[in-house]
C-alpha cells in the first residue's frame, strides 16, 4: 500500500517542492518524529507500575485532547501548561501527522487509511514514554484544516481553540523564518515538510498562489492566521459544545483564574493538586505580549491586514 501519491503533476512549482509522505522515506519520518518528541516530552517522573506495562500494548486514544490555533496564537505555551497536568501525555507537533494534514487535506488518502496512521503514530508516542495510561494531547496549528477528520476518527476528542489577535499573531509570525521571502534560497525544511521561504501552502487557494509567494511577510502571516482560523470556527460548528473550548490568548492574560478554571472544568480536571500546577503554570503568560502590532506595524502593513482579514477581525471583535 502507497502511502502518499506524489504531487500530482499539475501543481504549481512552488507546491512540488514539499516533501510528500511515503514508504521510502517512512523509517526518517519515525526517526525525526521520535527524536523531536523525546527532546520536547514533558515526564512525569512516575514509577512503574502494572497499569503503566498494560498501557505499553494498549494505550489510551480513547478521549485525545487537541490544541489548535493559527501559528503564534499562543499554542505552544497553552500546550506546554497542559503538558504539566499529570492525567495528560502531551505531544508537540508530532511531525508524523503534521506531515500528513496536507495529503488529508488535499485527499489523498481514504479515511480508513489516514485513521490508522495517526492511531498508530499516537499509539507510538505514548509507548516510548510508557505513559499510554494517561490521556493523550496534541498540539498542532495545522490540525485547524484536518478537525473534520479527527473529530470522525476520535469520536471523544476535546478540542481547545485558542485565538488571538490576528495582528499581533502575525507580527509574531512575520519574525520567523518560517515563510520569510528572504529565506527563499534557503535549504531548510519546517518540519512538516514545506522549505523555509514564501512557498504557497496546502491552504494557500490555488487562484491566489502567485499572490502569495510574491506578496510581503506580514500579508502572508495574516493570510495564515485567516485561513487556520476560518477552518477551525467552520469546523467547530459540528462539534458538540462538551467537547470544543474556545479561549482567547487576550483574556488568558487579563483573566487568567477564570479562564484557567473554565478550562479545567472542561478536561474534567478535579484533582486539586494537578489544578494547583496548571494555574501556576498558565500564570507565567507575558502580558507584553498584547498589542505589539500598533507600535510596529506600518499604515501600509496595516492597510493589508484589512484587505486580507479584516473582516474576521471585526468579527471576533478585534477591530480598533
Amino acid at each position: 500500500m502507497n502511502y502518499s501519491n506524489n504531487i500530482i503533476s499539475n501543481s504549481p512549482p512552488s507546491r512540488e517542492k514539499v516533501k510528500p509522505v511515503q514508504w521510502s522515506g517512512l523509517l526518517d519520518l519515525v526517526q525525526k518524529t521520535t527524536a523531536v518528541d523525546r527532546k520536547k516530552y514533558q515526564h512525569k517522573g512516575r514509577q512503574m507500575s502494572a497499569n503503566r506495562l498494560w498501557h505499553l500494548v494498549f494505550p489510551n486514544l480513547s478521549q485525545p485532547i487537541f490544541i489548535i490555533g493559527s501559528p503564534r496564537s499562543g499554542t505552544t505555551f497553552l500546550g506546554s501548561c497542559i503538558g504539566e497536568l499529570p492525567e495528560v501525555s502531551y505531544h508537540f507537533e508530532p511531525i508524523a501527522t503534521k506531515a500528513a494534514a496536507r495529503c488529508i487535506y488535499e485527499k489523498e488518502w481514504g479515511f480508513q487509511k489516514t485513521k490508522w496512521f495517526y492511531r498508530l503514530v499516537y499509539a507510538w508516542l505514548m509507548r516510548i514514554h510508557a505513559d499510554g495510561d494517561l490521556r493523550f494531547a496534541d498540539k498542532t496549528p495545522r490540525n485547524c484544516f484536518v478537525i473534520d477528520f479527527l473529530n470522525q476518527a476520535f469520536p471523544k476528542a476535546q478540542f481547545i481553540h485558542i485565538i488571538r489577535d490576528g495582528r499581533d499573531a502575525a507580527l509574531s509570525h512575520s519574525k520567523k523564518p518560517w515563510m520569510q521571502a528572504a529565506q527563499a534560497k534557503s535549504p531548510k525544511y519546517e518540519p512538516g515538510g514545506y522549505p523555509y521561504g514564501p512557498y504557497a501552502r496546502f491552504w494557500v487557494e490555488p487562484e491566489r498562489i502567485a499572490e502569495f509567494e510574491s506578496t510581503s511577510d506580514i500579508h502572508r502571516c495574516i493570510w495564515a492566521w485567516r485561513q487556520h482560523t476560518e477552518n477551525a470556527l467552520a469546523a467547530a460548528v459540528k462539534i458538540p459544545q462538551d467537547r470544543y473550548h474556545e479561549i482567547r490568548y487576550e483574556d488568558l492574560i487579563s483573566n487568567t483564574q477564570s479562564e484557567t478554571d473554565l478550562l479545567l472544568d472542561f478536561l474534567n480536571i478535579d484533582d486539586n493538586a494537578s489544578r494547583r500546577r496548571f494555574h501556576d503554570a498558565v500564570s507565567k503568560v507575558r502580558p507584553d505580549s498584547i498589542g505589539g502590532w500598533k507600535k510596529e506595524l506600518s499604515s501600509e502593513q496595516l492597510q493589508q491586514v484589512e484587505q486580507e482579514a479584516g473582516e474576521l477581525l471585526r468579527q471576533l471583535n478585534y477591530a480598533d
